[in-house]
């Protein structure tokens, strides 16, 4: 199992400490560096700027926002990061959410899966630099009765295959994702349950492609707090409002991707009651509704041998791919919780 970073949203106060971060993780080895977009700073801007300040590890999108991009600008864009990069760019996809898609980029939300699809197809033929056609649902390329001709790709990607990730939360995603991508990017990933809430859909997927999950990488972000094992609930604390954000805050009441993942894990009482007063504005209420198992199962918190124990679960339930986000208020704190996934990594005998 490797280890990954996900640095997050850019501009947060923290872009220079981010960079030091990204070069740290570098230094000891870790595979990828990944960098979020929402409304905000874009991936690509960022990922350019960490890939040039870097030499060993991959820079991936976790994620390029589907509604914000043509799917030919998004090969553009993978084409050029990975020559730039020197052969180390993974792209990853999403659909976001409704409120972000609609609101942010007045794009519909809808059939996402089948825009999925559709998106990954046109990416995959503009990769190949053979002529651009495509009829589909979605995108019609080149567009009928006008000036439009088929071109191809000019850029020559350092890579003729780019690893190509969906960020997959729900079953038919999942299983979707098994079946065109070359990994999943998961979140509030619990090692007790990820076969029942995600490799089992993947590896579905994986059979209707006439493939197995040999070669897939399944890459689940997990927070990562260091201190000592009699501060665990302290730890778990700190994480409190970043879970009652997603259960509760993520989306609308009905579409909320991650108040339903917490209820297929058990927890759909108090997936509701989070929701219900994060809706209502009291945000202190619904970090405090957040049940401790649910924070500590999708965590890593502890001493680096409690973290090694929770390496080894994760790895046991067919993790690939282990992306840390290092919590700390001082950029010693971070540097420090990097090292430590690292140590934990190879007291678990997985490095």
């Amino acid at each position: 199992m490797q280890l990954g970073i996900n640095l997050g949203y850019w501009g947060a106060g923290m872009d220079a400490d981010n960079l030091a971060v990204a070069q740290e993780a570098d230094r000891l080895g870790y595979a990828v560096c990944w960098a979020a977009e929402a409304y905000g700073s874009d991936a690509a801007t960022v990922l350019t700027w960490v890939a040039a300040r870097t030499e060993h590890i991959d820079v991936g999108s976790a994620i390029f926002q589907i509604p914000a991009r043509q799917p030919a600008m998004t090969a553009m864009t993978a084409a050029t990061l990975d020559s730039l990069s020197g052969g180390r760019f993974r792209l990853g996809l999403g659909v976001s959410g409704p409120q972000v898609s609609e609101g942010w980029y007045g794009v519909k939300f809808d059939k996402p899966l089948a825009r999925t699809r559709e998106y990954v197809e046109i990416i995959r033929k503009a990769m190949t630099r053979e002529r651009l056609t495509h009829d589909g649902e979605h995108w019609t390329l080149p567009l009928p009765g006008g000036p439009g001709k088929p071109l191809k790709l000019t850029v020559h990607p350092q890579r003729e295959h780019i690893p190509l990730y969906i960020a997959a939360i729900g079953p038919k995603n999942l299983e979707q994702t098994g079946e065109i991508a070359d990994g999943a990017l998961l979140i509030f990933p619990s090692a007790d349950h990820l076969e029942d809430t995600a490799v089992r859909y993947l590896r579905a997927g994986r059979e209707k492609a006439g493939k197995t999950l040999d070669g897939f990488d399944i890459c689940p972000t997990v927070p990562l707090a260091v201190g000592d094992d009699k501060d665990v609930t302290a730890l778990a604390d700190t994480f409190r409002p970043y879970t009652a954000l997603y259960v509760g805050g993520m989306g609308s009441r009905k579409q909320n991707f991650y108040n339903q993942l917490a209820g297929r894990m058990g927890y759909e009482r108090e997936a509701a009651e989070i929701q219900d007063k994060y809706l209502s504005g009291d945000k202190q209420g619904a970090a405090a509704a957040v049940p401790h198992d649910l924070i500590d199962s999708t965590t890593l918190l502890g001493s680096v041998d409690r973290i090694a124990d929770r390496m080894k679960a994760y790895a046991a339930a067919g993790v690939t791919t282990l992306t840390l986000a290092p919590a700390g208020f001082t950029l010693d704190e971070r540097l420090a919780s990097l090292r430590a996934g690292t140590e934990a990594l190879e007291r678990a005998g997985l490095a």
